[in-house]
């Protein structure tokens, strides 16, 4: 009896897996300007080349590797309290930058993008625009249950919300629970 080869897409999807999680902890161990494709290879265990062979340069890796991290928690919930699921939600990404390497991996693509036009694009495609598209959803939704104001400005209120976060992570700020109870109280104020 001949034997099975092992799948190619497993071994690869575990070399992925183990590039980007040797990503986020090295830049949350380093800092993300002391770390090179050849230290990511190294501990992920795999070649530079396979790196290059999937992303073309350090912030791509770290942009997938961010996103990753940061999957599991921006989903915002629909408990039918907009106020509540909105809490829930920025608290699990506060958590995520506290416990992670995420904060200082997202950090360190904005920088890069700074003179990477295609990386900052892919910053807002993959992360802020689905996520900002997801809470004005979300919102209308609120609207329709009567949770704010027919006329609030959700748009905006997106911005407050997201932009407090983005503001304190991005100038390596500390936010923490307290940050997100006061930013919901002050922010819904005004939208119910």
């Amino acid at each position: 009896m001949a034997e099975t080869p092992p799948d190619a897409r497993r071994r690869n999807e575990c070399a992925r897996n183990a590039i980007l999680d040797a990503t986020v902890s090295l830049i949350g161990e380093v800092g993300y300007a002391n770390v090179s494709i050849e230290a990511i290879a190294r501990r992920a265990g795999v070649g530079k080349q396979t790196i290059y062979r999937w992303w073309p340069s350090k912030g791509a890796v770290v942009l997938d590797a961010a996103t990753r991290s940061l999957d599991p928690v921006v989903l915002l919930p629909d408990t039918g309290d907009f106020l509540d699921d909105v809490r829930a939600q920025l608290k699990g990404i506060v958590e995520r930058i506290a416990d992670t390497g995420f904060g200082a991996a997202y950090r360190g693509v904005i920088a890069a993008g700074q003179s990477d036009d295609t990386l900052l694009e892919a910053v807002f495609d993959r992360i802020i625009e689905p996520n900002v598209g997801a809470f004005v959803a979300r919102a209308a939704r609120a609207r329709d249950r009567d949770e704010i104001r027919a006329d609030a400005d959700v748009e905006t209120l997106a911005d407050v919300l997201y932009g407090f976060v983005e503001f304190r992570l991005l100038h390596a700020l500390p936010v923490d629970p307290r940050h997100i109870d006061a930013l919901v109280e002050l922010a819904f104020r005004g939208v119910r």
